[in-house]
Order: C-alpha cells, then sequence, then structure tokens
C-alpha cells in the first residue's frame, strides 16, 4: 500500500489507553480531517480514562469523555501503517514490517492539571507534524520502515525515524 492508494492508518499504542494515547488519536482526528483512519489501545488498558487528560483535551475543544481504555488487537495493529508507542517499552507488542515511532513523553497519571496541560501541548505539536508528513501530497512511499529496494537515501529519513 502507498499513501496514494488509501487511507494512512495510525495506531497510538500505551499501557493504560487512558492518558497519552487517547490525547494522540483526538489529536490525530481532528488534523486528519477524516483522510487520517485512527486507533488508540493500550497493552494493559485501564478502567477508565485519566480525567485530568479529559479536561486537559475539553479545554482545547475536544470531548473524549464517551471514550474508553481498549486493549490493542492484532487486526488494529495489522492494520496501521504507522504505530505510535507512547512509554510502554517492552510491555507493547512487536509487530514486524510497521513504521515505529516511540514518543517519549511524560506519564499524565497522577499529575496535576498544569503538568497534563503539557504534555498534551507536546502531543499535539507531535501529532500535526505525524499528520503533516501522512497528508503531504508528494508523499508516495510506504509509510512502513522498509526502506526502498536501492536503500535508503538520507533524503528519505531526515530525522532517523525510520531506522526504528
Amino acid at each position: 500500500m502507498t499513501l496514494s492508494e488509501a487511507q494512512p492508518t495510525v495506531l497510538f499504542l500505551c499501557v493504560h489507553n487512558a492518558g497519552r494515547s487517547q490525547m494522540a488519536a483526538a489529536f490525530m482526528e481532528r488534523a486528519g480531517r477524516g483522510q487520517i483512519t485512527v486507533h488508540s489501545a493500550g497493552s494493559a488498558p485501564g478502567e477508565n480514562l485519566n480525567p485530568a487528560v479529559v479536561e486537559a483535551l475539553r479545554e482545547v475543544g475536544i470531548d473524549i469523555s464517551s471514550n474508553t481504555p481498549k486493549k490493542i488487537t492484532n487486526e488494529m495493529a495489522e492494520a496501521a501503517d504507522v504505530i505510535v508507542t507512547m512509554g510502554c517499552g517492552d510491555a507493547c507488542p512487536f509487530y514486524p514490517g510497521k513504521r515505529y515511532l516511540d514518543w517519549s513523553l511524560d506519564d499524565p497519571a497522577g499529575r496535576p492539571l498544569e503538568e497534563v496541560r503539557t504534555i498534551r501541548d507536546q502531543i499535539a505539536r507531535r501529532v500535526d507534524e505525524l499528520a503533516t508528513e501522512l497528508l503531504s501530497p508528494h508523499q508516495g512511499r510506504r509509510p512502513h520502515a522498509d526502506p526502498p529496494p536501492d536503500g535508503p537515501r538520507d533524503d528519505d529519513d531526515p530525522d532517523g525515524s525510520l531506522d526504528r
């Protein structure tokens, strides 16, 4: 699949699916404007969303109050073109052939709202960058980590993210 053939799919993955991955998915839904399929999940989902995360998103006009943490499924991962992990380390499963991005972000669990806002803003910036890349009209190469047949070129991966 190339991005010109089908809508890209992004999976945001953390342990509890109660904070970071929920925020990222909500921002990608907005930034993707219906042109990116978005999933979020956890390797060991919590029972409820973090209330400070719900409030922090409400402040920027996003309502996730009806969302619930979800467990990752093989179907979610296999459908994803990009899997963004957020602090799950070895707790998140690995799916070969997928493009992985590991976003090192503080866990909002137990943090006051002012700190959750900072995490929210970091996630929003990263999601905007990824959405811009995925929606770019010249984006014709595979979003996976597989290099082109003649090997990678420096200009194909300026930030080194395809090496992960």
